[in-house]
Formats: structure tokens, sequence, C-alpha cells
């Protein structure tokens, strides 16, 4: 296998990985946002945890988007045959055109849990 291919199969590994990332980080800011409500007395502490996972979900769409920029010049041999190929980028625009305002909508989320009065 050529290197070239081994970082293509590597760079997406990183962007799918980085894409759980940044859905479980959404979960652990929803997690502790209702734990500080619940538990007052570490509410500071809970909140410093809480800005932890939201940078770290606003890097992880930073990943994201470097590793998917990536992939739109690894893919670029009609593997699958030109048909399949075919589908498959309609298939990916739709995604893409889905995935964004998620990415949007879900780090609005994320800053309004950890920044904004409760």
């Amino acid at each position: 296998m050529s290197l070239t291919r081994i970082a293509a199969v590597f760079n997406g590994f990183i962007h799918d990985f980085a894409t759980g990332y940044w859905l479980a980080s959404l979960i652990a800011l929803r997690l502790l946002h209702g734990f500080q409500q619940q538990y007052t007395e570490v509410a500071d502490l809970l909140g410093m945890i809480e800005k932890f996972f939201f940078w770290n979900s606003i890097g992880a769409v930073v990943i994201i988007l470097a590793t998917g920029a990536g992939r739109t010049f690894t893919y670029v041999d009609n593997a699958y045959g030109e048909t399949a190929e075919s589908t498959r980028r309609k298939m990916l625009l739709i995604k893409h055109l889905i995935l964004l305002p998620l990415f949007g909508a879900g780090g609005w989320w994320g800053y309004s849990m950890t920044f904004l009065p409760h």
C-alpha cells in the first residue's frame, strides 16, 4: 500500500474520530449542565469542566473541517465505478448540507449551556 493511501485512510479515521468526539463532547456538556443545577455546591468546578469540553468540541470541529477538506482531495478516483461514485458524491453533498447546520446548532447549544446564564 502506498504512503498516499495510508495517509488518506489515516485522514479519514481522524475525521470520523473527531466527529464522534464532537458528539460525545456535546453529550458531556449536557450532563455537566444538569449536574451543575443539581449539585450547586460544586457548580463552579463543574463549570470549569464544562468549559474544557466546550473548547474541545470547538477543536473537534476545526479538525473535522480540516480533515474533511483533506478528504475532498483523496477521493478523486472512481474506485467504486463511475455510477456509484456519482451517487456517492451526491449523497456526500446532501450529508454535508445537513451536517453543517447541525454543527452550528450544536456549537450554539454548547455555548449557551457553558457561557450564558442559566
